[in-house]
């Protein structure tokens, strides 16, 4: 009886487990079908809402669906997906871009601004096409940034800038915020299993209007432009900006083996069936005048649209015809961007400041009144520089006609024909934001009077402007005491070029500037991180990368040094050259003014500004510290040895994307073998290094002139 007691007991727990192990099972089944269901529902409500701007449920009740999916992806880790909706908030952490080089080269368009130059394009695709009837897709230039898309079963894998067009920084973090590009593609589309589409992200006016109100209120520096905003937010470091601000984006090209046919509209028109936001304001034309009749209409019309435009693109729809027009090394034969005249409007200038930027060149800006342009209202405009300021012979109270430079920068180009109004009181306007520093000059009633004087000296320091021979511009020359001009040097010291910090930028460089961390770039080397650490922070990662940043810097090459250091006029070319001559930085800080002038590309403005960086003692104590930190001071060994006059009087072309090294790493062996990088091929060229998707237009005039294509392997070879 005992024993049959226990039995049952052990009996009846087992199958309590069992139920309970298979109800659990069950459960956790079910709670994954429903995460894979919300995740499907919320993509589709995303694109009803912000691409097809007709949502079908509530805000609430989308915000319902999104805090349950939300929470059982809490409890379900596993089932982590970065293309969830959930994730469209981004994330905190730093994201460091990775480079990467284009499937397909994204080049540039030619462009135009009037109707002649449309018709010279028309006439040469009728002659490229021998006649063949065709067809042009007319579509709105967006004014934003180029980003290339690229799909794999349906679902974004990657998102990369246009950078230079050859390679671009991979952003995929941040593009999985904007809420207009689908993460998933819905699961019975006819979508290839591999595809591309470029497009342009963009800053609505709504979005752009909103950021400049807070940020002004946060006495922050505002966004000139969408453009400006758009490209700085993508370039954020932590992807959760990028989600706060309201990016969004137009599709406008398709590439892969498998899409669907051979017309661009048509291609176009099946992306929108797949999820995509492409623009309804194409339009197929076979004829010019129907080409003229489009930039017409859109030349009104765009200033009611909610984001920025700056012009039409014009491209052959047929694909087949794209690629039998094909390319020039720059830009397509088969396409072109028609820029819109920019708009004007009239004004009353108010006051004058004087803005100091980060290289020293004083600009000066007028403060107006309000005035809408170009969709957007616009209280300040650039007058560049003195002379341009002294042709306007500007005034206190004149009525002045204000434009957008290809719908971007405001400016004045000149008075208006109708007499100034009476001057009101006028209260003081916004001064402009930063470091920069302001001079406002006096008030002078009507319009009468003197003319508007240019600052002689530095509004932010005091210092005695100077004009350097052949500039523009008047600089501040306080280049050790100035703080613009103390941010602009740290910033090029870190540039990708010179130390190649690239775990820093000028955000945190401004902020490590504002609290005193730092106050020139050899305070960069002194850093640690509890100095970095936030207060109410635990996760220290991204301030560990930019010390292990900052302390790798320490191997890049004197050269680089000494480009980094700032010595005015000695750019990436010049350092290169002093580095070789001389092959210390104490050999440099020695030279004379004849021997530097011996040295072959090295003129006398050059000369005399190595001179004067050395002769200042505050730049001689900040390379001694940079010597201190570690950083290389002279040519290393292994760079003497493998120099040689292998190439010596050799001109040479680079064209394509190489295997074994960059382009840059090209050039440098060219250079330091005794050759000389050119840009463009002429008679006096020596060979073309070609790698993969070599220019058709350098190809062909290489051919031509009977040059000598080489490839990677044959140079390498050639240079041992």
């Amino acid at each position: 009886m005992g024993v049959s007691l226990i039995f049952f007991s052990l009996l009846n727990v087992y199958c309590y487990l069992f139920c309970n192990f298979a109800l659990r099972k069950d459960f956790k089944m079910d709670e994954t079908k429903r995460i894979l269901q919300l995740r499907e529902e919320l993509h589709q409500h995303n694109y009803r809402y912000y691409v097809e701007n007709a949502p079908i449920i509530s805000d609430q009740e989308f915000d319902f669906l999104m805090h349950e999916l939300q929470d059982l992806e809490a409890k379900h880790p596993e089932l982590f997906d970065p293309n969830s909706p959930t994730q469209r908030v981004g994330s905190d952490l730093n994201n460091e871009f990775e480079t990467v080089i284009h499937s397909r080269p994204m080049l540039s368009l030619g462009n135009t601004y009037n109707r002649e130059e449309v018709a010279d394009f028309w006439q040469r695709v009728s002659e490229g096409l021998m006649g063949a009837p065709f067809q042009i897709c007319c579509e709105l230039k967006f004014d934003g940034l180029s980003i290339s898309l690229h799909y794999e079963d349906g679902r974004l894998v990657r998102a990369v800038t246009r950078g230079d067009g050859v390679q671009g920084d991979d952003v995929t973090a941040n593009v999985r915020t904007i809420r207009s590009i689908p993460l998933q593609l819905p699961k019975d589309g006819d979508y290839p299993r591999q595809f591309e589409i470029r497009g342009e992200v963009l800053m609505p006016w709504s979005s752009f209007d909103r950021l400049n109100a807070e940020r002004e209120k946060a006495e922050e520096p505002l966004f000139a432009n969408p453009r400006n905003a758009a490209s700085g937010t993508l370039k954020s470091k932590n992807s959760s900006t990028v989600a706060q601000r309201g990016l969004d984006a137009y599709l406008y090209y398709l590439l892969g083996d498998g899409i669907p046919g051979d017309g661009h509209y048509q291609n176009l028109e099946a992306a929108a069936r797949w999820g995509f936001q492409i623009s309804r304001n194409m339009r197929l034309v076979d004829t010019l005048e129907g080409v003229f009749e489009y930039i017409d209409y859109w030349d009104v019309e765009r200033k009611n649209l909610p984001v920025a435009t700056d012009g039409v693109v014009l491209k052959v729809n047929s694909l087949a015809q794209q690629k039998s027009l094909g390319m020039t090394a720059k830009s397509p034969r088969w396409a072109i961007a028609y820029k819109f005249q920019a708009e004007q409007a009239e004004t009353t200038l108010r006051q004058v400041v004087f803005q100091v930027g980060r290289t020293g060149a004083v600009t000066p800006v007028a403060n107006m009144d309000p005035v809408q342009l170009a969709g957007t209202q616009v209280r300040r405009a650039t007058l560049h520089n003195a002379d341009v300021m002294a042709s306007l012979d500007l005034h206190v109270g004149d009525r002045v006609l204000v434009e957008k430079g290809g719908e971007i920068i405001p400016k004045i180009v000149g008075k208006s024909p109708l007499p100034a109004p009476p001057l009101e009181e006028c209260h003081n306007l916004a001064e402009l934001e930063g470091l920069g520093g302001n001079e406002a000059l006096p008030q002078r009633g009507s319009g009468e009077g003197a003319s508007i004087p240019f600052v002689e000296f530095c509004p932010v320091c005091g210092s005695k402007l100077v004009r350097y021979e052949g500039e523009a511009s008047y600089y501040c020359p306080n280049d050790t005491g100035c703080p613009p001009l103390i941010l602009g040097r740290i910033e090029h010291f870190i540039s990708r070029k010179a130390m190649n910090i690239n775990s820093l930028g000028p955000e945190t460089v401004d902020d490590y500037f504002r609290r005193g961390l730092i106050h020139d770039a050899a305070d960069l080397y002194e850093l640690t991180e509890e100095q970095l650490s936030e207060p109410l922070s635990s996760d220290n990662k991204g301030i560990r990368k930019i010390l292990a940043s900052i302390e790798e810097s320490k191997r890049v090459p004197f050269e680089r040094v000494l480009y980094a250091i700032g010595i005015r006029f000695v750019g990436e070319i010049a350092a290169k050259t002093l580095a070789r001559y001389y092959g210390s930085m104490d050999k440099v800080a020695e030279a004379t003014l004849d021997s530097l002038l011996q040295i072959n590309g090295i003129g006398e403005i050059i000369a005399k500004s190595v001179i004067s960086y050395f002769a200042n003692p505050i730049n001689r104590h900040f390379v001694e510290r940079l010597r201190e930190y570690g950083l290389q001071m002279e040519i290393g060994e292994q760079q003497k040895q493998a120099q040689s006059d292998k190439l010596e009087g050799q001109s040479i072309v680079i064209s394509g994307v190489f295997q074994h090294h960059s382009r840059d790493e090209y050039k440098a062996l060219i250079e330091q073998h005794g050759g000389k990088n050119v840009g463009s091929i002429s008679a006096k060229t020596s060979f073309v290094l070609a790698g993969d998707n070599m220019g058709p237009a350098k190809l062909e005039k290489a051919q031509k002139l009977g040059i000598r294509i080489m490839s990677e392997d044959e140079f390498l070879s050639l240079i041992q």
